[in-house]
């Protein structure tokens, strides 16, 4: 097992109708305080070569978070990081892969329960459902009859929110209102934050991260 003094591995998700690209600045940032940092296109993103109209689940748009945590060597775990929307994948994540994940980290993400169906906190908010427009992107109606993620592998995984303070995609209220309703091994908060922390404040989530990193094994 790693120690504090180890490198870790952060690997992140991006939100939706974006792509591995948003991370340029915040890679950089970790990379040169000696950690791994893998940053993934979902399906149908970013330089992914699938066609959106070809992913049709949450599952298929997350397949290639999948492949990288199948990868992982036995033993090895990774920091999960998942921003807005991105949330979902991550905690898709970290449903198949429990093992593999020191913890995972919301970034101003939508973070599910065990005790609710996967769409719950998409549908309960029509105007955050809004926006993410792009046809098929948040899986609503894949989401609606999708098991609930468990107590055992999902709920198994330490959880660590970021609060982007200056959020008006995902406001303040909605990302506290999850942290209640969900749960949370610790919450850190980002000031002057907008939705997009990791280039309005790549520094700073950068030592959100590093503290996280010294903290979870």
């Amino acid at each position: 097992m790693a120690t504090n003094h180890q490198p870790k591995h952060f690997v992140a998700v991006h939100g939706s109708c974006q792509g591995a690209w948003i991370y340029y600045k915040l890679k950089t940032l970790i990379e040169i305080a000696g950690h791994r940092f893998t940053s993934v296109d979902l399906a149908a993103s970013g330089i992914n070569e699938k066609k959106l109209n070809e992913v049709r689940t949450l599952h298929d748009y997350t397949l290639p978070l999948l492949d990288v945590l199948a990868s992982i060597p036995e033993g090895e775990k990774v920091i999960l990081l998942g921003h807005s929307g991105g949330g979902m994948s991550a905690a898709l994540g970290m449903e198949k892969f429990p093992e593999k994940i020191s913890v995972g980290v919301f970034l101003a993400a939508i973070m599910p329960d065990t005790t609710h169906g996967p769409s719950y906190f998409l549908e309960e908010d029509l105007t955050l459902a809004k926006t993410f427009v792009r046809p098929g992107s948040i899986y609503l109606e894949d989401l609606s009859t999708a098991p609930k993620f468990s107590k055992e592998r999902y709920g198994s995984v330490k959880r660590v929110y970021i609060v982007c303070k200056d959020d008006l995609a995902i406001p303040e209220e909605f990302q506290r209102w999850m942290i209640e309703i969900v749960g949370a091994t610790e919450v850190k908060e980002i000031k002057g934050a907008d939705h997009m922390a990791m280039l309005s404040k790549p520094k700073e989530l950068s030592h959100c991260l590093l503290e996280i990193a010294k903290k979870y094994d």
